[in-house]
């Protein structure tokens, strides 16, 4: 198939591009006119949490209709004393009509609720509701604020749900312009010029991977309309539709001036690269996308936002790797190799060679392989020591860049107010709360709540139907932090029990620090399911690929180890703070709950394209000779540059992520460029070679009773009708 699609895009190139151009432009209008990201993280399965909502919104439906739930908190400091003088009165009072007017559909001050002013009395807070509509009113919120924060005399902040999301979404299309459009893109295209040595070469793939990136975006826009995807499905598509895009490109076009420099003809060359290269990327793509298939298990809206962009991409990515760069190669012809670069332009000379320097190490290697197999699995399981050692959480506010809006009011709101915080826990009771059970199990709780320092002073109310009540308590520091989803775990687990045994209620415990705590449970839930699905699929893909059972367990036991080092290494230099300055990163208490399971599949996923390529390499090779040995010594020795370049091509791409300011893409980014650092070092030119030259004959080892699988050839085959070979151009056989 994959050779078909290549003769007949090179047979018609024209048409084939202008078919393309055509999807592109409707592209582009799609992504102009459909294109916007509303969803937010949330688990979708019903959880303790969500009972908790339902109950209150059953409970207080005036307060679900009208908006008029507090989702921000407003900081204020007099600099010149007690806030209650009366001049400050009167700023504050203002600032509420101001605050008001401005979109907030109900402001609470110190006149309603005395403890809302600090214990040094200096400083006041004002609850904040902005309603159904908060997305849109907060911009003209935040502004209110800030002129109130510029006037001498008074600090002011300001943070919530609302201010932390627009500060999150902020941050993630900031890291995008700087650390992918303006960092990796940049980087990607000079480690192409240098990996092809010219320049029109090196510009191919790139091109590719930008129309990939376009189709998948305008998918992912008409996916929007039906579903509400996370704005940071932008961030995740790009990325990986640069990584993707610019491999596929690159393993095509570096066997087609193969085959040209080797005197095929220029067509002959197409559909060769098409049946051997193209066949490797259409097996490549299939075990990439199997990966993030699932991701799509997991109940949770980033995971299945981040998935769906990551396979659109992919999907795409593979489309035009088979078919409009076929065309574009017909088009071009031997103009693939215009334009050289002094010195790496012998590269053009060189594809497909085995290259002395990584042929040098891998017969180093295949003559003592024990003992390089042991000292490489060694260093690789110390690395991944640390991960013993790894806790999970969630990024707020608090670990956003001080320069943003939110995270500013949540260190003053820290500073003045220790025991509040914008996110209250919320407990609700669902029973007869007029009682006297009820009535007198509520003063327990709150007994118990005021044992813990952790909580501030709480709240108790009831509706006017007397059957929910609400309590509500402040949790001090961070809401996401691990001190505060921990309480929420004790409150579960002991408090809440003990406080309503043997009362007829329903009690659940619900707020955003409970919604994190569900969060982290439903992912380390999944955790171990998604990692058998993946691994499952992987073996039989590969097994089905290679005609062997050795083969898919081999690969798949380097590819853990390759991830469990860039987990070790995660802890070490994010939660342990090893050479975080040095890198340019953010020292964090946790590492991202959805950085691991995601790490996990984007990294088997992109590890498999190395794997599927080299293999079919050598799979190729001894299906020719015979001769495992030499199969394999070719095999790494003359895709040795091309995996290398690819690498650092993805490594620069992911490395923009680290770069930027969002801690979680920058712990996600940093642990998929040292894991395909390892994995085109380590595992290529170690455990590869070693592996095999100790299992011999054995890696093509298949049982009896599997005979019957379809021999697919993902090494390909030499093409039908294939021209006598003549001297290419400038070459020599």
């Amino acid at each position: 198939m994959t050779e078909t699609l290549a003769r007949v895009s090179a047979r018609r190139p024209w048409l084939v591009v202008g078919l393309w151009l055509i999807v592109i432009f409707t592209a582009v209008v799609l992504v102009a006119m459909f294109l916007a990201f509303e969803g937010e993280a949330e688990i979708t399965r019903t959880t303790e949490s969500k009972q908790a909502e339902r109950i209150l919104d059953e409970g207080f439906p005036q307060e679900a209709a009208t908006g008029e739930a507090i989702t921000e908190v407003v900081v204020v400091r007099a600099e010149a004393g007690d806030v209650r003088r009366k001049a400050t009165r009167s700023r504050v009072a203002a600032l509420a009509e101001e605050l008001r007017r401005a979109g907030a559909t109900r402001t609470v001050t110190y006149r309603d609720e005395r403890r809302l002013v600090s214990q040094d009395g200096d400083s006041t807070v004002l609850l904040v509701a902005l309603g159904r509509d908060g997305e849109d009113d907060v911009d003209g919120v935040v502004d209110v604020v800030e002129r109130l924060d510029d006037e001498p005399g008074y600090r002011a902040a300001l943070t919530g749900e609302f201010t932390a999301d627009g500060d999150e979404d902020a941050a993630s299309l900031e890291d995008l312009k700087k650390g992918e459009l303006f960092f990796g893109a940049p980087l990607a295209l000079v480690v192409l010029l240098l990996v092809f040595g010219a320049v029109v070469a090196g510009l191919v793939p790139l091109m590719l991977a930008i129309a990939s990136i376009v189709v998948a975006l305008a998918l992912v826009a008409l996916l929007a309309q039906a579903y509400d995807l996370s704005v940071f499905t932008q961030n995740m598509l790009i990325g990986m539709g640069l990584a993707l895009g610019i491999d596929y490109s690159l393993f095509t076009v570096s066997r087609f001036r193969e085959e040209r420099l080797q005197g095929r003809e220029e067509r002959d060359a197409i559909a060769t690269a098409g049946a051997t290269a193209g066949r490797a990327v259409l097996f490549s793509g299939i075990a990439f996308v199997l990966a993030m298939l699932g991701l799509l298990l997991v109940p949770s809206t980033i995971f299945r936002s981040l998935a769906a962009g990551a396979i659109l991409v992919g999907i795409v990515s593979v489309v035009a790797a088979l078919t409009l760069l076929p065309a574009v190669l017909a088009l071009l012809g031997d103009r693939v190799n215009a334009l050289r670069i002094p010195f790496f332009g012998r590269a053009a000379e060189q594809a497909g060679r085995e290259g002395r320097f990584w042929g040098a190490i891998v017969d180093r290697v295949m003559r003592r392989p024990v003992a390089s197999l042991v000292l490489a699995v060694g260093l690789l399981l110390a690395l991944a020591a640390p991960v013993l050692a790894l806790n999970t959480g969630t990024s707020g506010a608090a670990t956003l860049p001080d320069r943003f809006e939110s995270k500013q009011g949540f260190l003053l709101l820290r500073e003045e107010f220790p025991k509040e915080s914008t996110e209250p826990v919320e407990i609700a009771v669902a029973g007869e709360v007029r009682g006297a059970a009820v009535e007198g199990a509520l003063p327990r709780l709150e007994q118990e709540l005021a044992r813990r320092g952790i909580f501030g002073e709480s709240t108790v109310e009831a509706n006017e139907a007397g059957t929910v009540a609400r309590v509500t308590v402040p949790i001090a520091g961070n809401p996401d932090g691990e001190r505060a989803i921990a309480a929420v775990r004790e409150l579960r687990s002991k408090v809440v029990p003990r406080a309503f045994a043997g009362v007829d209620a329903e009690v659940y415990v619900g707020g955003d620090t409970a919604e994190e705590l569900d969060y982290h449970d439903t992912v380390n839930f999944w955790l171990p399911l998604v990692l058998a699905f993946v691994l499952g699929l992987s073996f039989l893909l590969l097994t089905l690929a290679f005609r062997s059972i050795v083969v898919p367990a081999t690969a798949i036991g380097m590819n853990l180890l390759s991830v469990g080092a860039a987990y070790g290494l995660l802890v070490l230099v994010f939660q342990e703070g090893i050479g975080n300055e040095l890198l340019g990163l953010r020292e964090a208490e946790t590492i991202d709950a959805w950085v691991p399971l995601f790490l996990f599949a984007v990294l088997f996923g992109l590890s498999m394209d190395y794997q599927v390529f080299l293999l079919s390499r050598i799979r190729e090779r001894y299906t020719q000779t015979g001769d495992t040995n030499a199969a394999i010594s070719f095999g790494i020795g003359s895709t040795a540059r091309l995996i290398t370049g690819a690498a650092l091509i993805i490594i620069a791409v992911f490395w923009g992520f680290a770069m930027g300011d969002t801690i979680a893409f920058q712990q996600m980014g940093f642990g998929i460029a040292v894991a395909l650092l390892i994995d085109a070092t380590i595992v290529r030119s170690v455990l590869v070679p070693a592996t095999m030259k100790l299992l011999g004959e054995r890696n093509w080892y298949l049982p009896s009773w599997l005979t019957w699988l379809p021999d697919v050839h993902v090494e390909g085959a030499e093409p039908r009708q294939a021209t006598a070979l003549r001297p290419a151009p400038g070459g020599s056989r």
